[in-house]
């Protein structure tokens, strides 16, 4: 086993594992708003692939069709937390079991307009081809989806970190009824970091796209290694979805390397130990 094989794994890796990052972060921010497991997270993520996809048929240039998936998903994520979520007094169950009526609903509608079969999409001109590093040759998608990415967190992280809205958002995870005493509107809060949340799920779809095309059901399995990612790096940690999203992608793209077949299997193993370990995760609290 070459040295640069192992590190041209280890790019790779970073690479997805910032998609990983991205798909998780968002389903982080709906869990420690609504205190849910977004059963949607994984149709968001279909959706915003195929809204990438329709825009780019009719020409519309790439980073518009990036910003309609991020756009169209945080849009539709409104939608099913104004018809389903914001009504206060809804039992938990019955919030499980509607976003798991509504991903089936959309996965559904996604064979409806767009059929059975995947589509594929070839990202511009400017985007295609490879860096050299010497020691490989990395494809430029991958280093734009890594960047995209990061900057996609870092900027979301800025309006929750640095922001009014952002200290009334944290105000409303940690203490929801001081919040609402001080006359904060958790509602609207709510609502917003809803489709924030979904608006992320359909940017990582858009950004997947040309690397694993989409179909109707492409987000189950997203959303799986998101919950991982999820767990992995502890609920509510921001900092823990990023680092343990790299973490995965790394772990998952050297595993390729000696077995392949085990891959996908290594993290849900990962994620086992670390529940056995640390419940709460690598940097989530107690």
């Amino acid at each position: 086993m070459s040295g640069s094989l192992i590190a041209a794994q280890l790019v790779n890796g970073l690479a997805i594992g910032m998609l990983y990052a991205l798909m998780a972060f968002g389903l982080s921010i709906i869990k420690g708003l609504l205190n849910i497991p977004n059963f949607a997270h994984g149709a968001l993520f279909a959706t915003g692939a195929y809204v990438c996809y329709g825009l780019g048929q009719v020409d519309v240039p790439f980073f518009l069709c990036l910003t309609g998936s991020f756009v169209g998903t945080a849009a539709l994520g409104l939608l099913i937390e104004k018809c389903g979520m914001s009504k206060p007094g809804r039992p938990y169950l019955y919030q499980i079991l509607f976003l798991f009526g509504v991903a089936m609903v959309i996965e559904q509608l996604l064979v409806i307009i767009f059929g059975t079969t995947g589509v594929s999409f070839t990202p511009p001109a400017y985007l295609g081809g490879a860096v050299d590093l010497a020691f490989m040759q990395l494809p430029k998608y991958l280093i734009f989806c890594a960047v995209t990415g990061g900057v996609a967190m870092f900027l979301m992280w800025l309006l929750i970190e640095r922001t009014k809205f952002g200290a009334r958002v944290r105000a409303g995870i940690d203490k929801r009824e001081m919040a609402q005493a001080l006359g904060i509107d958790i509602g609207r809060l709510l609502t917003v970091g809803f489709a924030l949340g979904a608006g992320m799920a359909g940017l990582a779809g858009g950004l997947a796209l040309p690397l694993l095309g989409a179909s109707a059901s492409s987000g189950n399995d997203m959303m799986s290694i998101a919950f991982v990612v999820l767990v992995i790096g502890g609920l509510g940690s921001l900092y823990g979805v990023v680092a343990a999203g790299v973490l995965v992608g790394v772990v998952q793209s050297l595993t390729t390397i000696v077995a392949p077949a085990a891959s996908t299997l290594l993290i849900y193993v990962a994620m086992t130990f670390v529940l056995l370990l640390r419940p709460q995760g690598l940097f989530g609290e107690r």
